[in-house]
């Protein structure tokens, strides 16, 4: 396993508390479309010289010309909650059809320039009243449509716009700023096991508003059929992050508000931290 971190000075690699920078040559696009992304990196690694650790400060979302994807109602809890939200307009059936079915739900969520990194600011929509973040595992899958590693998603949304209509599921989630990734890319062939927890703590002022926790093995879905589910009949030429859904969702009389900062753990990817803009 080695985690890859994006800096403003380019790439760094860590493994065993070892941090080296390879060649400026190593780029994300060049992970992604390696014939054994693992295998380059492990290889990068081996070649580059050591350095200090990346400071946070100077992070950003690992990700270079990757378009982001997601799949829903992958937890019961995220089908409940969008029941919830679609009780009023008839549309609450769409979700549980869609939880039990063989087909997943996958939708497009952001292009790169829709992507904020570790400790930038991500947006809440200002035509909607209701906006939370979504926590999620996220896959790295290359251009072949090979996993080879994961990092951490945040998939903001709209609760408001997406129960007013499943029909403008696009509006409520592809935005400015809809989307973090990070801290890193963690680089492995192995899945992350069903033990691997994911953490979501929301701070308003300092004090926490909101705290909730699941992990991986509620998923209802095995990992790799959601990947593969994304490649079919589609191809992406840079590779694709795909965000696994959510299994913690905020009660339904809680709402992001400007300020707000959102605190995503999975190790060991590490925490990546946000702001409402």
């Amino acid at each position: 396993m080695i985690r890859l971190f994006l800096t403003r000075d380019g790439v760094v690699l860590e493994r065993g508390g070892v941090n080296r920078r390879p060649p400026a040559s190593l780029t994300l696009d060049r992970v992604f479309t390696a014939a054994d992304p693992v295998g380059a990196v492990g290889q990068a690694f081996d070649a580059a010289a050591q350095c200090p650790p990346p400071g946070e400060a100077g992070l950003l979302a690992p990700i270079q010309n990757q378009e982001v994807w997601a799949a829903g109602v992958t937890y019961l809890r995220s089908k409940t909650a969008r029941m919830e939200e679609a009780r009023d307009t008839g549309g609450g059936d769409f979700y549980d059809k869609v939880y039990d079915a063989e087909r997943p739900e996958i939708f497009f969520k952001a292009t790169p320039q829709r992507v904020v990194g570790p400790n930038g600011k991500v947006r809440i929509r200002g035509d909607s009243s209701w906006n939370v973040p979504e926590p999620e595992l996220t896959l790295a899958l290359s251009s072949s449509g090979r996993y080879f590693g994961y990092s951490i998603g945040n998939d903001m949304s709209s609760r408001e716009i997406e129960g007013e209509n499943p029909l403008y599921l696009p509006q409520a989630k592809t935005y400015a700023a809809s989307a973090a990734l990070g801290p890193c890319l963690v680089v492995t062939d192995e899945l992350p096991g069903t033990e691997t927890g994911i953490r979501l703590d929301i701070l308003r002022n300092g004090k926490s508003v909101f705290a909730g926790e699941t992990d991986v093995g509620q998923l209802k879905r095995p990992l790799l059929s959601l990947a593969e589910f994304l490649f079919r009949d589609n191809t992406f030429p840079c590779g694709a992050y795909l965000m696994t859904g959510t299994g913690i969702v905020p009660p339904d009389s809680f709402t992001l508000d400007h300020g707000d900062e959102i605190r995503i753990t999975i190790e060991p990817v590490g925490t990546l931290r946000n702001s409402v803009a």
